[in-house]
């Protein structure tokens, strides 16, 4: 018989785990030691559904779409399939249940416990109970007679009991097993099976083989072993037909036989050897599904293939059966018939995407409500534990820094389902019944008056389905559409409605950040718009209705600020996004977890976020979407990372550092605008952090001869490291890259001097458009006053014939003239005669630049000389005396020649000579401007007071 063994998959945690199909054979189901059930599509499905049923889940069944889990907190809940929303708890133990089974018609649930007892419940009203006792150790596993007389369990005393439905007593009892204290000590589960349809015959695993008892007389009619069996059979199961036996054994072997002919017909091997602790029939009998006790999900496929194809006729089983006793009443005229093609789906008229299912609200930093222990809260403050179950109804609040607050016990006799904690309340709020009103409850811990709790209900009808915490104000979303405001002592402030249904808010100091459903969705979507308000004394909101981007057919799985007060939030993807302030308020991604995910089951719950230091909170969960409460989780913190492109590369290392760096100290302009003091120090830090990679992809751009590109990164330098960015392109002689970089470094001064508030000009009041200089000249104030903002119309196009003219240009301050235009000029006030008014062409300066101005006007344009510079006023005689017929151009080429061959301490004794005088002349600067401008608004206000005969003697 062709079988083939599929590749092993993740599917939970390590420890006991359990497996089956559903009626149509359309999902795999499975259940682990990680308290998730989670339903696949297929043995390739990366990215199943998932119930989470408790901390731990043991066992499992499903029938007509109601899906049973025995779980670590002693019930038996009852579960939708497949959107798996809770519909109550069966029974209850007092420890937990081992194994729950159905019966044929899905009316029964039988259920085995740790307690010795086996309880059998009605699935429409769970009030009908049978309770079996009467065995002295733990159960290990129950099956149902196929005609629902009869009940079969396993026990860790070691017997196997035929039990009587009706009578609650016991018909047989067979000691077949090794006697042990618990479920976890049982060398073997021991799931045992009835045969289906009739149900003549009972597979009960005992040691390496399998004993068949006949129903009714009870007697061992067969065994069915195979001689390379040398370990435990730990589960038995029937295929859908009843013809195969399928077994699984501790030693990871998985054998089937034929129960006609009792013979083995196929053997397969785990591919690790681990336990396999449970089987699981296909509906078409042509797969098995199985799982170890590692957690992983195995499938056998192509089972009983050939046996199936090759019967085209009808073939009664009592011809291969033997003896009547081996018969089954029903089976008579039974037959195994090839399986039927599966029929053509039929198309609805509506062809097109079909809506997509609203998210439900949720709080962010919560576990679902469906649990008994699970966190109901959180966030960067604290914890908040919500207990429900027999012994406690409780909730415990614990803060990270105890100097806010020691921890909190309270009582939840209200039921309380949601929470939020901050450094000043508690805020709880429960739902609403037929009776009684949604209540929200407050405590305000952090209050100087001794009454610290006040507690509201909300309009009949009308339930919480979010609700935060803010600085000095409470917030409420309900099912009305509406949006409740309250101060943090209880006063009702503002109300308004919300455009659709709520999935989640959060709040930070001033700000209330609200997501809901915009619109119906489709194709797996979720149409989500956010608003964001800012509650200050000027309220204001700062995003009106903008859609939230979501990745492909994902939801919204966390929502939250930064501790700095940035929006952020994570969806079912795990891609962490963060508010843009800088780019019209966009979202940017700036993280994606599951990157750092071992497996697809894995997640990473999201608990914080800072963006000084950059690090993303998160708690890892193994195979599962939420972390337990107890033992208490672990955090880890993960990097961030921008989705740039070539990121392995080190332009875009560099690139993705710089820009991360930029988008994370946004805050500091928030913060600054909004009235907070900010720390600038650290502001100062991140500056220079910023401006370092700039220079850094600048030299890289210089070294891949990008100079273009070494433009477009000088546009975003300060105006102190594009003067540094000028030295590096000059000593790298690339001179057309300096003379650009010296443009903008003066268009970074204009607008910097810009920026500055000015002084009001009095000439105005004056009325007169003539300059008031004694010279007659135009007053110039800075040379950058006479340069436009824009670089268009600098002259960048000059030809290069035309640049290879001008003199090689060191690095020298973006607010001075350049070298040429300064040695230039110093010539022409040595050379200038009354005879020859007209300067040289090589002394002539660019059009834009007005004439010199007189010596007091000057005051304003005297610059600090380079070393350089007084090097060169020390040998200009020396080199005019070996040079004497050359230009002043010439005599710089020469003079720079000359100080390139200098040593590095000659150098430097220049430069230190340079920087003393730099800070002299600055000072002396300053007070040569102020005085100069101080005497020019007082002779323009004498001269408004004047007439014009006094005017022309003063």
């Amino acid at each position: 018989m062709p079988c083939e063994r599929k590749p092993m998959r993740y599917g939970h945690s390590e420890g006991h785990t359990e497996v089956c199909f559903d009626d149509t054979g359309k999902f795999i189901v499975t259940c682990g030691n990680d308290g998730d059930v989670r339903i696949w599509e297929g043995l390739d499905d990366d990215d199943p559904k998932f119930i989470t049923v408790g901390e731990k889940a043991y066992s499992l069944a499903l029938k007509k779409g109601k899906l049973v889990t025995a779980s670590s907190n002693n019930t038996v809940q009852i579960h939708t399939f497949p959107d798996g929303e809770p519909d109550g708890i069966l029974t209850r133990f007092t420890t937990n249940a081992t194994h729950v089974a159905f019966n044929g018609s899905g009316s029964r649930v039988a259920a085995g416990s740790s307690d010795f007892m086996v309880k059998v419940v009605e699935v429409a009203d769970s009030s009908q109970q049978k309770t079996l006792r009467g065995h002295a150790a733990p159960v290990l596993s129950v099956s149902f007679d196929p005609r629902d007389e009869f009940l079969a369990s396993a026990s860790c005393d070691g017997a196997v009991v035929v039990w009587n439905i009706e009578d609650q007593t016991q018909t047989v009892s067979w000691p077949l097993l090794q006697k042990t204290n618990d479920v976890s000590n049982a060398k073997s589960l021991c799931r045992l099976a009835f045969r289906p349809v009739a149900g003549k015959l009972l597979a009960v695993p005992v040691e390496t083989k399998v004993h068949l008892y006949e129903r009714g007389s009870w007697d061992h009619v067969a065994t069915l072993s195979d001689d390379l069996l040398t370990q435990q059979i730990n589960v038995v199961a029937w295929s859908p037909c009843g013809r195969f036996l399928a077994a699984g054994s501790v030693g990871g072997s998985l054998t089937v036989w034929d129960a006609n002919s009792k013979l083995c017909v196929e053997r397969q091997k785990h591919e690790k050897g681990f336990t396999v602790c449970s089987l699981a029939w296909h509906p078409s009998g042509s797969q098995i599904a199985y799982t170890d006790t590692e957690g992983c999900l195995g499938l056998l496929d192509g089972v009983g293939t050939s046996s199936t194809n090759s019967s085209t006729t009808k073939v009664p089983l009592a011809s291969t059966l033997g003896p009547d006793k081996f018969r089954d009443d029903d089976d008579a005229g039974s037959t195994v018939a090839p399986e039927a093609a599966p029929l053509a789906p039929l198309h609805p008229v509506y062809e097109g995407p079909m809506p997509s299912a609203p998210q439900k609200a949720f709080q962010p930093g919560s576990t679902p409500a469906h649990l008994t222990h699970r966190f109901m809260m959180w966030n960067s403050v604290g914890i908040v534990r919500g207990y429900n179950d027999e012994q406690d109804n409780a909730v415990d609040v614990e803060f990270h820094d105890t100097a806010v607050h020691h921890a909190m016990h309270l009582t939840n006799s209200l039921g309380h389902t949601m929470a939020d904690l901050s450094q000043e309340a508690v805020l709880l709020a429960c739902p609403g019944t037929d009776e009684l009103a949604s209540k929200l409850q407050c405590l305000h811990f952090s209050s100087w008056d001794t009454n610290k709790e006040w507690m509201v209900d909300l309009p009949k009808g009308e339930d919480v389905k979010a609700l935060c915490l803010g600085q000095g104000w409470a917030a409420v979303a309900t099912s009305a559409l509406m949006l409740r405001l309250f101060s943090i002592g209880g006063v009702q402030r503002q109300l308004f409605s919300l455009p659709g249904p709520v999935v989640c808010m959060s709040g930070h100091g001033e700000q209330l950040l609200v997501v809901y459903h915009r619109a119906t969705a489709f194709d797996g979507e979720q149409a989500l718009g956010v608003q964001l308000l800012q509650l200050s004394h000027r309220k204001k909101q700062l995003i009106s209705g903008e859609p939230l981007p979501l990745s492909p057919r994902s939801y919204l799985s966390w929502l939250g600020f930064t501790a700095e007060g940035t929006p952020c939030y994570v969806d079912s993807d795990g891609v962490v996004r963060m508010l843009n302030r800088s780019l019209g308020n966009t979202w940017t991604p700036v993280c994606n977890t599951r990157e750092t995910c071992k497996s697809k089951s894995d997640h990473y719950w999201v608990v914080g976020v800072h963006e000084n230091p950059q690090q993303l909170r998160c708690i890892p969960c193994k195979g599962s979407g939420y972390p337990p409460t107890l033992p208490r989780p672990a955090v880890a913190i993960l990097p961030f990372k921008l989705p740039l492109c070539q990121t392995a590369t080190e332009k875009g290392q560099m690139e993705e550092h710089y820009w991360r760096s930029v988008l994370f100290h946004n805050h500091y302009g928030f913060l600054s605008s909004s009235g907070y003091e900010i720390n600038e120090d650290a502001q100062n830090e991140s500056q220079k952090e910023q401006q370092e990679l700039l220079m850094k992809m600048f030299a890289l751009s210089c070294k891949l001869d990008r100079e273009f590109r070494c433009v477009e990164l000088a546009d975003l330098m300060t105006q102190n490291v594009v003067t540094l960015a000028i030295r590096y392109a000059s000593r790298s002689r690339r001179m057309a890259l300096a003379q650009r970089l010296s443009e903008i470094a003066l268009e970074k001064a204009n607008q910097i001097q810009e920026d500055e508030p000015e002084e009001p000009d009095y000439s105005s009041v004056c009325g007169s458009g003539k300059p008031t200089s004694s010279s007659g000249q135009p007053r110039v104030t800075n040379i950058l006053d006479n340069m436009t903002s824009s670089r268009k119309s600098t002259p960048l196009s000059r030809s290069a014939g035309n640049l290879s003219k001008n003199p090689v240009l060191k690095p020298l301050a973006p607010s001075q003239s350049t070298l040429l235009q300064m040695t230039g000029a110093a010539a022409a006030a040595r050379k200038t005669t009354q005879e020859d008014p007209e300067p040289s062409a090589d002394q002539q300066k660019p059009a834009d630049v007005p004439p010199p101005a007189s010596p007091a006007e000057n005051t304003e344009n005297k610059r600090p000389k380079t070393g350089f510079q007084l090097w060169l006023e020390e040998n200009r005689k020396n080199i005019i005396a070996d040079n004497p017929d050359v230009d002043e151009t010439d005599v710089i080429k020469e003079a720079m020649g000359r100080f390139r061959t200098l040593s590095a301490e000659e150098r430097l004794e220049n430069h230190s000579l340079y920087f003393r005088c730099r800070r002299e002349d600055q000072t002396q600067t300053k007070t040569d401007i102020f005085s100069h401008r101080k005497r020019e608004k007082f002779t323009n206000i004498m001269l408004q007071s004047l007439d014009e005969s006094d005017r022309f003697n003063f």
